[in-house]
């Protein structure tokens, strides 16, 4: 079973390529969240897999909390990994998720990491196409060799361009501050269509009056709201509306 968040479709495509070679259900944490779903069952000889984007240099919030609410049964000792999707570097992705999997009575069996457009536009300009679609591309045989350390159960920390995790504790309580919401605007372009309230993994978001409004303080800062929207009114902060939208080409989101 493979368990997956994905604002964008980063970390859904990454999932979807495993499972077309390991026959294995594919999960949405979101979907997850949303109903309120946490327990499962993992089939005799089924792996369990967890793939994640980066969050200045960590885990996001909603993949800690259901981490924190997973309730799993299994055989004995299934092969567990972890991939986290970065732009820059995955920081201590795989630190963070192997405190928690512990915690749950497994250990990681493997780590891997997956470099992909970045989506944390307020940084990174995502405007040139043919440069994201180059990213694209090249996260191609990095994914192919993901899949066949995975199929063949391979051991061991595979994840490249980490950062030192003293680094990671200084950089990541930034991640609170950023997540508060009134750092979102709407444009007057927007036309109401509902698209972010319904996507929005936390339920932040409402529609009232014809407009989104973000009703609670803070969010995941998955920024699907502003990639997805059709008008691209959404904008987090200045820079945003001129490092354009991204959704990856290969997923439907």
């Amino acid at each position: 079973m493979i368990f997956y968040f994905s604002a964008t479709g980063n970390c859904k495509y990454v999932a979807s390529r495993i499972a077309k070679v390991t026959k294995e259900e594919i999960v949405s944490i979101s979907d997850c969240i949303k109903s309120e779903s946490y327990y499962f069952t993992i089939r005799e000889g089924e792996g369990i897999g967890i793939i994640s984007p980066t969050y200045d240099f960590g885990l996001p919030t909603i993949v800690c909390d259901f981490f924190s609410k997973l309730e799993l049964s299994s055989e004995k000792n299934p092969y567990v990994y972890f991939i986290a999707t970065y732009g820059t570097t995955c920081g201590q992705t795989g630190y963070m998720a192997d405190k928690y999997i512990n915690e749950k009575g497994y250990s990681l069996s493997a780590r891997f990491s997956v470099k992909m457009p970045d989506t944390w536009t307020p940084t990174f300009d995502l405007s040139d196409s043919n440069k994201v679609s180059k990213i694209n591309s090249n996260a191609e045989p990095i994914i192919d060799e993901v899949i066949k350390k995975i199929k063949n159960k391979e051991l061991g920390d595979f994840m490249k361009n980490k950062i030192p995790k003293f680094l990671y504790k200084v950089y990541y309580p930034t991640y609170e501050k950023k997540r508060t919401t009134d750092h979102f605007q709407v444009e007057d372009n927007c036309v109401g269509c509902g698209l972010c309230e319904k996507k929005c993994p936390v339920k932040a978001i409402q529609i009232q009056n014809g407009k989104p409004v973000w009703v609670k303080d803070k969010c995941v800062l998955c920024l699907g709201c502003l990639h997805r929207c059709p008008k691209f009114s959404i904008q987090y902060g200045k820079k945003t509306k001129n490092h354009g939208q991204y959704t990856n080409p290969n997923v439907r989101m």
